[in-house]
């Protein structure tokens, strides 16, 4: 399985995160931000918007859990048959494009971004990604694509599993009747007609098996921030996410300051950007 963001670091710049005191060092670590929540806590629509202001890619993992049950359909497999679905999942050819108008989903080279987002793909995907197999693979590509750049990235276990050394961390969360009148909103845009009491039913029922599997259940890290969505709109929750990142980037610059300071005079001009 492959996963491939097409954003990468920009030489030369100074990026979100940097530990090190030159923009040109190779020990530069970029800002990993992770967003966690449950369905339809608005966490894709608030980190594609963090990842543009910031400069960074958007990781929807969602979108990747998503593509491994189109494939089970679309492939004919049982859904109860686990060593089928690990099978599955290990030869899957997953791609994310981050493009101007979203982020485009392939599967073994297919474009298949419209067809992830239905009510049915949604139910089948809470109990594929609850398999030990699907997300010990698909946990080490998201750890792969975090590695070699800053990203925004956004799931149920971002914070505790995947990055639980990213130093921003925001559990973004909202009641079960606010968020199926959002995804009711939105399928409806769609031209998708579903009940509104279904969806609140199904959000629940997927809140309790996502936070009670036993391989990354749905939790908030110890040290993520809590945001709850319901009274605030998109761009305020962007706005505290953005205000916490400056804060971590001022409190490196700080510590960067400090440990220059502490170093011989005659040594400190060669740190200087």
């Amino acid at each position: 399985m492959q996963a491939a963001p097409i954003d990468t670091a920009r030489p030369g710049r100074l990026q979100w995160g940097m530990t090190s005191l030159s923009p040109s060092s190779s020990d530069a670590v970029p800002l990993q931000v992770a967003i966690d929540g449950p369905a339809g806590a608005g966490k894709s629509t608030v980190a594609r918007q963090v990842a543009r202001t910031l400069g960074l890619t958007y990781v929807d993992t969602g979108a990747m859990y998503r593509a491994l049950a189109w494939s089970v359909l679309e492939q004919k497999v049982s859904p109860d048959d686990a060593d089928a679905v690990c099978r599955l999942a290990q030869s899957l050819s997953i791609v994310l494009e981050n493009k101007a108008g979203g982020v485009r989903v392939l599967a073994d080279g297919q474009d298949i971004t419209p067809h992830i987002r239905t009510p049915q793909i949604s139910r089948l995907t809470s109990p594929l990604s609850a398999l030990p197999c699907v997300r010990t693979r698909l946990v080490k590509l998201q750890q792969q694509m975090a590695a070699r750049q800053g990203v925004v990235m956004e799931g149920r276990d971002i914070g505790t599993v995947v990055l639980p050394q990213a130093r921003v961390k925001v559990f973004l969360t909202a009641s079960p009747r606010a968020r199926a009148a959002r995804r009711h909103a939105e399928l409806a845009a769609r031209g998708i007609d579903c009940s509104l009491a279904d969806l609140e039913r199904e959000i629940r029922e997927r809140d309790l098996r996502d936070s009670t599997r036993d391989t990354s259940p749905l939790s908030a890290a110890p040290d993520a921030v809590l945001i709850d969505s319901d009274l605030l709109t998109a761009d305020q929750v962007v706005a505290r996410i953005l205000a916490l990142a400056h804060n971590i980037a001022g409190d490196q610059a700080d510590a960067a300051g400090d440990q220059a300071d502490a170093l011989p005079r005659s040594i400190t001009p060669l740190l200087a950007p």
